[in-house]
């Protein structure tokens, strides 16, 4: 798959506008996915993966292939969810309504599971909304690393080339990021 990836890159970098297209289709549900989670709603999502995917286009050229190309796009994802997180606080206000219809489901959680009862399946939808406010409610630092371990389920290393970190660091993150979330489960 790897191998394929990388003809596909370079195609892409070569300006092929069709390789660009399948990298979209192959990177759009992870990098959308990221983005729900560090973001927490659709709306938001999907305009990060849209810039997500922008400035992939836009920095195809610059991508290095000696690094794994999924790190990249992952760290450029990542980055725009920042971004995002960043500008939001700023224009967030307290007296701002909430919009009744979003409660952060995602289409998973209502299509029906067959392996569960009705009463579980409500439990398991209230404790997917209860973890993902709390992982809202994280610093950035430590959402990034919790989404891309947990939900995204890479691994420290591949972390630490997304985020460009030492992955002593990423560790660490990811220590406080859990407390962080028990603390915040718990209250």
């Amino acid at each position: 798959m790897e191998q394929v990836e990388a003809k596909i890159v370079k195609r892409a970098q070569q300006g092929d506008a069709m390789a660009f297209a399948e990298l979209v289709e192959l990177y759009k549900d992870r990098i959308y996915n990221l983005s729900y989670r560090m973001l927490g709603n659709a709306h938001d999502a999907e305009e990060a993966a849209q810039e997500t995917f922008l400035r992939v286009y836009a920095n195809m050229k610059k991508y290095d292939a000696r690094h794994k190309f999924s790190a990249w796009i992952y760290r450029i994802g990542t980055n725009c969810c920042i971004d995002r997180l960043r500008k939001k606080k700023f224009d967030a206000s307290l007296d701002a309504p909430l919009d009744p219809e979003e409660d952060g489901a995602d289409l998973y959680s209502i299509v029906p599971n067959r392996d569960r009862t009705p009463d579980e399946s409500v439990v398991y939808k209230e404790t997917r909304l209860l973890l993902q406010e709390a992982i809202e409610q994280l610093p950035t630092a430590y959402r990034a690393v919790i989404v891309l371990k947990y939900i995204e389920d890479l691994s420290l290393q591949e972390i630490s080339e997304i985020l460009a970190l030492p992955v002593s660091t990423i560790k660490t993150r990811l220590h406080r990021g859990r407390e962080a979330l028990r603390s915040c489960l718990l209250a």
